[in-house]
């Protein structure tokens, strides 16, 4: 758990470039409106993080899914939330996926070239021998 309270806020320079992004060039956010939206970001993250851990305790488990955090948002009446975050978490799923049928066949094809690659015999002469 965090020492202070301050330790549970987002950091603002994040927040701000978040903010940024998704406005228009033209449009300026002052500082107060930063600080006042990363102070909001994070108590959302808070109640999304408790009320998605209501639900992993609600049914017998320590680690939070992301199921649960789905569960949560229709019961915070976030739902219209829920279809897009589905829809993020099985993209997410697919790369994570991706990502491990990639690492086993680079992991294959270094254990089949490794079986191929000759292997070198030194003999008390010091002659190579090569084995195919």
């Amino acid at each position: 758990m965090a020492e202070r309270p301050e330790d549970l806020n987002l950091p603002t320079t994040i927040v701000t470039k978040m903010i940024k992004d998704c406005l228009p060039t033209n449009c300026k956010v002052s500082k107060e409106a930063n600080v006042a939206i990363a102070k909001a970001a994070s108590v959302f993250v808070l109640y999304a993080t408790s009320s998605a851990n209501a639900v992993a305790k609600e049914n017998n488990r320590k680690t939070i899914s992301g199921g649960d955090v789905v569960t949560a948002m229709g019961e915070m009446e976030f739902d219209k939330f829920v279809r897009p975050l589905e829809n993020s978490l099985a993209i997410w799923r697919r790369g994570q996926k991706d990502k491990k049928d990639l690492a086993a066949k680079k992991k294959a094809s270094a254990v089949a070239k490794k079986d191929e690659a000759p292997s070198v015999v030194q003999t008390d002469n010091q002659d190579v021998i090569e084995i195919d």
